[in-house]
This record gives C-alpha cells, sequence and structure tokens, in this order.
C-alpha cells in the first residue's frame, strides 16, 4: 500500500481519532487533541527514515560512497585548521541496528555528518544584564517554537559582545537543538545569524550532506527514541552533545534525501489542511450548540423552553458528540435549575421568603449561643443587582445570608490518621472528591482547617475557583479551602456554586482583589438565587438524574475515543512492520 493510499483510504481513522486533554473549565478546542493527524504526522516522518516513503534509485549513488566523500571533506577541514580531529566512535553493530534498511542506504552517527558547537560558557556568557533592544539574536530554547525561530520573541546582545564570543556563533542553514529542559526541540535557521544561550547546540551539517534531512530526523520517533536513551535521568531533562553525537542516524543517497524533503513537505502539507478542517468543524460544532443551548435558557416559559428542548432532542446524538459539547450540557440543566426552570413551580409551596425569616432567627439564636460568630451585615439586594427574574415564590440573597463559614485551624500533626482534602484531589465542576488521602499521606505541614459531615467545602483559590463538594465525613481540608454550614439544603446549594450563574460572579470578586484567593466578604456578597424549600430536593434529584445520563453518554464517547486511538495506533503499527 502506498503512503497516498495509506493516508486516504483511512482517512476516517486519522481525523476521528481524538484525545480530551480536559474536561473542566471554559473554552473547547483547546482541549482537543488531534491525535490521529500527530501520529500520521509521526508515521510520514518514521516511514521517511526507514526508507518506505518514496522509491529507491538504483542509479542514486550509494550512501557508502557517500559517507565516504564527506569523511574526506572533514579530512580536509581539519588539514586547514577549520575544524578539530575528532575520536572516532566505535563501529554499528548489528544489535545497535534499530530496524533494516534498504539497500544504498547506511546506519552511521550524528558525529560523523554533523559538525556540533555549544555556546561559550566562559565569562563572556551574555545574561540578563547584558540583553539589549537590538543587535545580534541571542537564542534559547524557548525562541524555537514549530521547528523555526520566532523572530518576535528574540532577545539581541550588543556587536562587540558577539564579537568576543569564542563559539556558539550560527548561521544561515545550522540547527538549533535544545539540550536542556524541551529536550529534541530543533529549528532550522533560514536567513540569520547570532548566537546561542547554553541550553542549545548547533548542528552544522558538513558538505555533501541535506540539512533539511537532518531536521526532518530530529523530528522522527527514532530520534527521540534516542533522547530518552541518553537523557540523564535528572529532574532536569538534560543532554551532552557528546550524547547527540552517538545519535545514530539512517542515511540515504543524497538525491533520495532530496526526494524525501519534497514528499515530506507534500505530506505535512496536507496533514496541515486536515487539521484546519478539522479545527474549523469543531468550531462550528461548538458554535452551534452553544447558540442551541442558549434558546433553552432564553426561553420565555414553559411552553417555549418545550418547544426548543424537542429541537435539540431532534438532533441530540449529532449535537453531543464531543465531552465539551456535553459538559456544556450539564451546565446549562445547572443554569435552567438555578433560574428556576428545570422544574414546574407549585403555587401552594410556603414561599422562600419565610424560610429566610427562619434562617435569620436559626442565626441569631446560633450567635446567642455562642455556636457561631455573629456575621457582619449585608446589603439587601437591589433591583439593579439581579442577573435575572426568578419564578414566584423565590428570592435572590447574599451567599453569606444562607452559610456560615466555620474556620477551625488546627495543627495537623496532631491529626494525622484524620482524612485531609485540598484542590488537587477535588474535581473541577463536579463536586466529586476524586481520592481519600489521610493527613499524613498528604504529607500537609502547615495550619488546616476541621470539616464536618454534611458541611459544603469550597476551595477559595484561583485556579480552582470551581471546586467543592459535601462532606460525607469528618476531616481536614487545606487553608485554601471554607468549611460551610448551610442553612437551606446543601445538594442544591452545591449545584449553585457549581453553575455559571455563581462562576461569573466569583470570577469578577476575584478579579477585584490582588491576592489569588477569594475572601469571606467577596463570598458572602455573591448572589445566589434561593426557592422554596420543597423546590431545593426537587431540583437537585432532577439534576443528578439529568447529570447521570450525560455521565452516561459521556462515557460512551470516551470508549469510542479509546477504540479510534487504538486504531490509530493499530494502523501505525502495521505500516512500519
Amino acid at each position: 500500500m502506498s503512503t497516498e493510499q495509506l493516508i486516504t483510504q483511512h482517512i476516517d481513522t486519522w481525523t476521528s481519532a481524538l484525545q480530551t486533554r480536559s474536561t473542566a473549565g471554559r473554552g473547547n478546542n483547546g482541549k482537543i487533541d488531534l491525535y490521529g493527524i500527530k501520529k500520521l504526522r509521526e508515521l510520514i516522518l518514521e516511514l521517511a527514515v526507514r526508507g518506505k516513503l518514496v522509491p529507491q534509485d538504483p542509479n542514486d549513488e550509494p550512501a557508502s560512497e557517500l559517507l565516504k566523500r564527506i569523511a574526506a571533506e572533514k579530512a580536509e577541514l581539519v588539514k586547514q585548521g577549520k575544524i578539530k580531529k575528532q575520536k572516532p566512535l566505535p563501529e554499528i553493530s548489528a544489535d545497535e541496528k534499530p530496524f533494516e534498511l534498504p539497500s544504498g542506504w547506511e546506519w552511521t552517527s550524528i558525529q560523523n555528518i554533523c559538525l556540533l558547537e555549544n555556546g561559550d560558557r566562559s565569562k563572556n556568557y551574555p545574561n540578563k544584564s547584558t540583553l539589549v533592544e537590538s543587535g545580534v539574536p541571542f537564542i534559547n530554547a524557548g525562541h524555537l517554537i514549530n521547528g523555526v525561530i520566532n523572530e518576535m520573541e528574540m532577545t539581541f546582545i550588543k556587536h562587540e559582545h558577539f564579537n568576543s564570543l569564542r563559539s556558539g556563533k550560527f548561521q544561515s542553514g545550522d540547527i538549533l537543538f535544545c539540550l536542556r529542559g524541551s529536550l529534541g526541540k530543533s529549528a532550522l535557521v533560514n536567513n540569520l545569524s547570532g548566537a546561542i544561550a547554553s541550553s542549545l547546540v548547533i548542528v552544522r551539517a558538513y558538505p555533501l550532506v541535506s540539512n533539511k534531512y537532518i531536521e526532518l530526523y530530529f523530528n522522527t520517533p527514532l530520534s527521540y527514541r534516542f533522547i530518552k536513551k541518553y537523557d540523564n535521568g535528572t529532574a532536569q531533562p538534560n543532554l551532552a552533545a557528546t550524547d547527540l553525537n552517538r545519535f545514530l542516524v539512517p542515511f540515504p543517497p543524497l538525491p533520495e534525501q532530496v526526494r524525501i524533503i519534497a514528499k515530506v513537505t507534500e505530506l505535512m502539507f496536507f496533514c496541515d489542511q486536515l487539521e484546519q478542517q478539522s479545527l474549523t468543524s469543531f468550531d462550528a460544532h461548538s458554535q452551534l450548540v452553544e447558540a442551541l443551548l442558549a434558546t433553552l435558557t432564553n426561553s420565555q416559559n414553559a411552553e417555549e423552553l418545550a418547544e426548543n428542548w424537542a429541537r435539540i432532542n431532534q438532533y441530540f446524538d449529532t449535537l453531543f458528540t464531543t465531552e465539551a459539547s456535553i459538559d456544556a450540557l450539564k451546565q446549562t440543566i445547572l443554569k435552567l435549575a438555578v433560574m428556576g426552570k428545570l422544574v414546574p413551580q407549585d403555587p401552594s409551596d410556603e414561599p422562600a421568603s419565610e424560610l429566610l425569616k427562619r434562617i435569620e432567627q436559626e442565626k441569631a439564636q446560633l450567635v446567642k449561643e455562642g455556636k457561631i460568630k455573629k456575621q457582619k451585615p449585608l446589603q439587601p439586594v437591589s433591583d439593579e443587582e439581579r442577573p435575572f427574574d426568578l419564578p414566584e415564590g423565590w428570592e435572590w440573597v447574599r451567599f453569606g445570608s444562607v452559610i456560615n463559614i466555620r474556620a477551625e485551624l488546627v495543627k495537623p500533626e496532631k491529626h494525622y490518621n484524620s482524612l485531609q482534602v485540598a484542590p488537587d484531589i477535588i474535581e473541577k465542576g463536579t463536586g466529586k472528591v476524586l481520592s481519600k488521602r489521610t493527613v499524613k499521606e498528604s504529607g500537609v505541614k502547615g495550619p488546616n482547617s476541621k470539616f464536618y459531615k454534611n458541611q459544603i467545602v469550597y476551595s477559595k483559590i484561583r485556579p480552582s475557583l470551581s471546586k467543592a463538594f459535601i462532606a460525607e465525613y469528618d476531616g481536614l481540608c487545606s487553608a485554601d479551602m471554607y468549611p460551610i454550614d448551610c442553612f437551606i439544603n446543601s445538594e442544591y446549594l452545591l449545584k449553585v456554586i457549581l453553575s455559571e450563574v455563581f462562576l461569573i460572579q466569583v470570577r469578577a470578586a476575584e478579579n477585584r482583589i490582588k491576592m489569588p484567593k477569594l475572601n469571606v466578604d467577596s463570598l458572602s456578597n455573591i448572589l445566589i438565587p434561593v426557592p422554596p424549600a420543597k423546590v431545593q430536593s426537587v431540583i437537585s434529584d432532577r439534576i443528578n438524574e439529568m447529570h447521570i445520563s450525560s455521565d452516561l453518554l459521556k462515557s460512551r464517547l470516551q470508549s469510542a475515543q479509546q477504540t479510534q486511538l487504538h486504531l490509530a495506533d493499530a494502523l501505525t503499527d502495521a505500516a512500519l512492520s
């Protein structure tokens, strides 16, 4: 099967194999990883260096002869004093060769076909204080983006400083390769000269070697296997230039190097088109879902809501085909719930105003008994502040009027066997604690707050402002969380906290404060809709029921995505075998 057939006959596999990086928070396309297209790019590069991308021409001078001519060129450069003589590397044994090559190809090392040059690491090495706004480019690893140098981000040194450097001066045609941090990141230099930072090394192809082929090789899975082999394994990924010199390169005849580069360029352009089409399709899909879900929350009455839902339900299987769209559906359900549109209202229910009076009396009694502290008075909610109109019997109130934040700081070492919760083990936007651990297991040393069963525990720190849960046991939580006593249905209140109605206000309040933490005053003044007491539990049950269906849909989608990922992997393996 030709490469073109491999791509075109399996186009659905390449474009439908998707991976979701995250399902929480806002945005959508940023979460989608085009796994199939990424895998296709890797396959094209791997086929290229295995000699399976373009046909071999028996008339080409074999690589063995080419390598002899390159060695002669190197010897002449040594003789002229332009480069230093290198200690030859041991001959490549049969066991070291990663795979069999076509006739006319040879395994060689980077040292045999490229000159490596580190940056100047003497006292002349540029530091922040020596950088200037214009002058000679001084390139570090962060300036290498997608195989090119990002000239918009470049830093500079003075010409006199550049002239004082003893090494690390690159020129057009060189490859800059990252030795520290983002190992293997590289860029081919075009129409530029300058100096490199210590995180990079200059790779300069010898005459009769295509620098574009070497740059192509650096992007292959094969090259990354050698990076993994030689990485020193410390906390900071690190290679030495001497390690890079030992990388084995499948080396074709020079005319075939040119044909490979042309073919890879053509196929990568095709991948770019596939990628753009996919992203455009995701954008269109996302906008359609957003627009249709907005019709639900904008419905003026129950009849209009029923009509809009019927329209969505008609195309349900087409609309909710991504994790982002299912999350948007779940968030819409929450918004409909807190707007009073999810369940029918009963005019005979006791209004929320009566419930709020009882809560005020209950809190006053608890203050009198010394069980809670007296709260700072909250301003009444004005008509201008209300985000939208509520059904008859509902009330807008400030969050602080229906809760009590109970902060009991304790030393964690006295509670080693207690369960401890911090934002890192709470799932964003779902109210779920992902795992259990003791104080001892968490390793926490600073003060913690005690929380009690049935309290809501809420994260007050950016970026975890949609992390909250209802406690099913007593325990400790990090100081970045508020243990909250609830004076209305805690299940309903949690749903409000996780809704966009609440989160929009939280983000606005958080943006007004210097510290990345939501203080008590800001949290207490968030507006929430309170329905009659009977309706609170009905709403909570209805949300849970609909979210179970949504989670089942997401689970099926994830299973289907896994199948597509396995298909893409299997197709790649089959093409290489």
